[in-house]
């Protein structure tokens, strides 16, 4: 088993080591042999954590087979956050051990605790889903226009002169301002 640990502190003047020390002592009343630790020193708050998006890589990659970290609150920055990461190690088969919660979903209790959480972000995603769908309709109700904004007409006479001249797409796009693949979309759709 491939075993990764996360751990996480906020400043500088902290360490991670007694959380690392402490999972390295957990893995190996289990029998299992951590093969990479991951360490981030950052705000819980914080969007991009270096260390934890390389381990999430790792993952992808199913690179590993369990992570473990000291405290859910080591690993997710909020809910939906927490629960975003769980449903990605969940989908790739991942295990997770939480020494302070007491969860190892290589045990049947654990397994059931996964479940739960599965069930819970799936709850959480659909509660996104049909608020963000209310306020679609709340904006349609009220004449708003929804999308991205139309590209002029002058914008793409240009495009399609400077397409005739033999530019490429990315070239169009770099004259006019506009992304390759939205020059693509114009030209395609207006022909």
């Amino acid at each position: 088993m491939r075993v990764a640990i996360y751990s996480r502190v906020s400043t500088d003047r902290q360490t991670g080591d007694n959380q690392v020390r402490q999972l390295k002592a957990a893995a190996k009343r289990h029998g299992w042999t951590v093969s990479e630790v991951y360490s981030d020193v950052i705000s819980g708050a914080t969007d991009r954590r270096p260390q934890l998006d390389k381990l999430m890589q790792a993952v992808a990659r199913k690179e590993i087979d369990l992570v473990m970290a000291y405290d859910v609150s080591r690993l997710g920055r909020s809910l939906q956050h927490l629960v975003g990461l769980l449903s990605e190690l969940h989908a790739k088969g991942v295990n997770l051990y939480l020494h302070t919660q007491g969860i190892d979903t290589t045990t049947p209790s654990g397994q059931a605790m996964f479940g739960m959480l599965s069930v819970f972000a799936q709850f959480e995603r659909a509660m996104i889903r049909d608020r963000v769908n209310a306020g679609l309709d709340r904006a349609r109700s009220q004449g708003k226009r929804l999308g991205r904004p139309p590209v002029p007409p002058v914008t793409v006479s240009k495009c399609r002169r400077l397409r005739e001249r033999g530019l490429t797409f990315r070239a169009i796009g770099e004259k006019t301002g506009l992304s390759h693949t939205a020059v693509r979309r114009l030209l395609e759709k207006a022909v």
